[in-house]
Order: C-alpha cells, then sequence, then structure tokens
C-alpha cells in the first residue's frame, strides 16, 4: 500500500512531461503548416488587369516582368533538335477542329471549305534524335501566367497564334480584349484563368515601311535602320516576342537606309541599283533585335525571351501569281526534299543573325534569344496548305478554268501545329 503514493507521483510526473513534448512539436508544427497555406495563396493569387482599347500607351502593366526560364523549368530541359526529323503516321489526330475553334480564318478552315481528303491531319513530326511531345494546352498556359506574348509580323505568325488559340481553347476560352478596327491585324486575347496574353501586331517589314498596293505602287518600301513603332512602342509590356517574316521580301520592293535610297528589288523603271533581298532581310533582322534589347534596356526592364521562327517554303507548283497549286495530299519523305536554295540562304541569314544578336544581349543579361527551326518540318508538308480551298467548295460547280491557290498558309487543324508543339518545348527549356 506505501508503494501507491509514489507510483502517482511518477504517473503524474510522466504525464505533464508527455502533454509538454507533445505541446512543443504541435505548435511550431501548426505555425508552419499556416505559413505554407498563406505562402500558397500569395502564389496563386491573379492580379485584375484593367484592359485599354488601343495597342499603344496607356497599356497594363502586367504583373510578372521575371523570364520564362526560372529554376523551377529546369525540369522540363530536353537538349534535342527537333528541327531534323520525319513526318510519321498517327492516329489520334488534331486535338480540335474548325467547328470547336472560333479563332480560324475563313480561308483556311480546309475541311469546312470542302477539302475531301484527311489523311493530312493524321501526320506527326518525329525528331531523329527524341520524340516531339505531343502539345500540353494546361502546361503551356501555366508557364505563360501573367506574361504577355506577342506575335510580331506577317501572315504566319497570326496563322500560328491562331493554331495556338485552337489549342490551349480545349482547356481555357480566351476573350478577344482588343481588335484594331476595320482589320484584325492587331488583335489581343486574354485568358482569365492564368491572367495570360497573346496579341498580333500586323508588321510583315518588322521595320517602317509601306506596303504595295492595287491603289498605289507596285513595289514594296522599306527603312531598314527604323523599326516599325506599330509594335516596337509596346516592347516593354512584352515578356515574350515570337517574331515571323520572309515572305513580303520577295515582292518589288525599295529599300532605305539612313534616308536614302540605296537599291531596289524588281522595280526595272526606277533608277535605282538592282539588289537581292538578302542583304535587306538581313539588316531587317538586326535592326528589330538591337531595337529590342536597347529599348528593354532604357525602359529598366531587361528581361524578355525573343524568339525567331525561321522561314516556312511555299508550295506553289508553278508561279503564286501564275495560277500556281499544291495538290498534293502526302509528305515528303525527310530524304526527298533537302533545305536548300532561296528557302536554305534565308533561314541561314536567320540563324545567324539571332547568334550575333546574343553576343550583344548577352553584356546586359536578362535576355534569352532562340530559334524555332521550322524550315525542314514544313518543307516536307506540301498537302498542308489550303490550296484550292482556301474558298468554300471552290469546284460545286465543276472545275473552273483558274482556280486561286493558297500554298504558302497552313490549314487549321494542320502541320502548323507542330510548330507550336516545339514553341511550348522552347519555353519549357
Amino acid at each position: 500500500m506505501g508503494s501507491t503514493p509514489l507510483l502517482k507521483d511518477k504517473l503524474v510526473s510522466f504525464t505533464n512531461r508527455f502533454v509538454f513534448s507533445i505541446f512543443y512539436v504541435l505548435v511550431p508544427a501548426t505555425l508552419l503548416c499556416t505559413y505554407l497555406y498563406l505562402l500558397s495563396l500569395t502564389q496563386h493569387s491573379t492580379t485584375t488587369t484593367t484592359y485599354h482599347s488601343s495597342f499603344s500607351s496607356p497599356h497594363p502593366p502586367l504583373p510578372s516582368s521575371s523570364p520564362f526560364s526560372t529554376e523551377n523549368d529546369k525540369v522540363y530541359h530536353h537538349s534535342c533538335h527537333y528541327s531534323n526529323g520525319d513526318w510519321v503516321h498517327d492516329k489520334s489526330g488534331p486535338l480540335y477542329n474548325a467547328t470547336t475553334c472560333g479563332t480560324i480564318k475563313e480561308s483556311e478552315k480546309c475541311t469546312s471549305n470542302g477539302r475531301p481528303d484527311m489523311g493530312y491531319l493524321y501526320w506527326r513530326w518525329k525528331p531523329n534524335e527524341c520524340n516531339l511531345p505531343r502539345f500540353e494546352p494546361l502546361t503551356f498556359l501555366q508557364l505563360v501566367e501573367n506574361k504577355h506574348i506577342a506575335f510580331v509580323g506577317d501572315s504566319l505568325a497570326r496563322n500560328q497564334l491562331e493554331s495556338l488559340l485552337c489549342m490551349l481553347a480545349t482547356v481555357s476560352t480566351p476573350n478577344l480584349v482588343y481588335k484594331s478596327a476595320n482589320d484584325n491585324k492587331f488583335r489581343r486575347w486574354h485568358f482569365p484563368s492564368h491572367n495570360a496574353n497573346l496579341s498580333l501586331y500586323w508588321s510583315p517589314f518588322l521595320v517602317q515601311g509601306v506596303e504595295r498596293s492595287n491603289e498605289g505602287p507596285y513595289y514594296n518600301t522599306m527603312y531598314l535602320d527604323h523599326v516599325n513603332e506599330r509594335w516596337a512602342r509596346d516592347i516593354e509590356w512584352f515578356d515574350m516576342i515570337v517574331v515571323s517574316y520572309g515572305h513580303w521580301f520577295l515582292l518589288p520592293s525599295v529599300y532605305y537606309e539612313g534616308g536614302l535610297v540605296i537599291g531596289s528589288l524588281n522595280c526595272p523603271d526606277l533608277n535605282h541599283t538592282q539588289m537581292d533581298f538578302y542583304v535587306p532581310l538581313r539588316k531587317v533582322l538586326r535592326t528589330t533585335l538591337r531595337s529590342i534589347i536597347e529599348r528593354k534596356r532604357s525602359k529598366g526592364k531587361s528581361e524578355v525571351d525573343v524568339i525567331v521562327k525561321t522561314f516556312s517554303p511555299a508550295h506553289f507548283e508553278g508561279d503564286w501569281n501564275k495560277a500556281g497549286t499544291c495538290l498534293k495530299t502526302k509528305p515528303y519523305k525527310k530524304e526527298e526534299k533537302e533545305v536548300e536554295g532561296m528557302d536554305g540562304e534565308i533561314r541561314k541569314i536567320e540563324i545567324e543573325e539571332v547568334e550575333n544578336a546574343k553576343v550583344k544581349a548577352s553584356e546586359f543579361g536578362g535576355f534569352r534569344l532562340d530559334i524555332l527551326d521550322v524550315t525542314k518540318l514544313a518543307l516536307l508538308r506540301p498537302d498542308g496548305h489550303p490550296g484550292p480551298y482556301m474558298n468554300p467548295f471552290p469546284f460545286a460547280n465543276g472545275v473552273p478554268e483558274h482556280v486561286q491557290n493558297d500554298c504558302v498558309h497552313w490549314c487549321l487543324p494542320g502541320p502548323i501545329d507542330t510548330w507550336n508543339e516545339i514553341f511550348l518545348q522552347i519555353i519549357k527549356k
């Protein structure tokens, strides 16, 4: 009986120590959980953005100006040359169609316009050294959250952007928040789910210039040393710029530099020095990349990604303005076609100028320049263009003597969707 008080004392002592230990562990754990919860709320909060009716200032300041490539993104790195490969059969088909996507230009709705063959939809690009993953719309939106991507250049910039919008719309609906009056050459879409903005800036020369027209001169005018302010004045708001140009340089043109005419292309009635378009093509890209770097630095916002898409070859059998057609229904095999001649030279110039700009950008830091090399994979797809189906049912009343063909742009859906699959891999890097 005498041992009972001692046993009780030991039990009370053990209980006190146990309760204190539990309290000592639970309180810090509770505080840590609370901190992590509040941190997650901060990281996933979004900022409400007010949009204006013009692309020019005042402009919506986007919440994040950090570069796309971060420490967290390193897990996505792939050392693979996506530009070399072959087209292989794929039964899965595209992510969308002309019925489910509302941002496709009418002339690129090939199946809706009566194209009878569907085989062109069932090919996938297989790089030589790796597999190109299928496009992941949600992953793309997560990577561009709170960012602004600008597609700048010619109608192939628009073509690629429309493809991207269609694929992203399978998981999140974009809102058209700006459209220029009387045309669709300047537009912006906003994805409220991720506060992401995708803009289109029409600028086929990238620099200042005047497009040829039926009412005016038959030639283009380009000022090779003056970037086009229609898009350049908004550079400070861009987190990424995708550049596309080339086809307009094949047309008759007059070139200015330093306020003086330095030559012209295919303008025999003008008293100018005849020159090919390769030098102006190079000067224009050099002016563009230099302007982006200098203007970002001058605004104190050096972080920007610049992606230059390489030249996408046309597939006219015959001249484009002389009833040329593109009626093939299958891709070429990789051994059937090589990137050479004009296509190869334009691609070479684009790659060289990007490499030169990297040297300039390295002096400041925060700039990332890359190439979206689509030349070879586009060259192998003569079957991917609208052709005569740029217009609805062109043969409904028989075969007319002359049928207009589009052998430059791409059907949607179609091979151009692959450009955005590679684009996503570039962003993941």
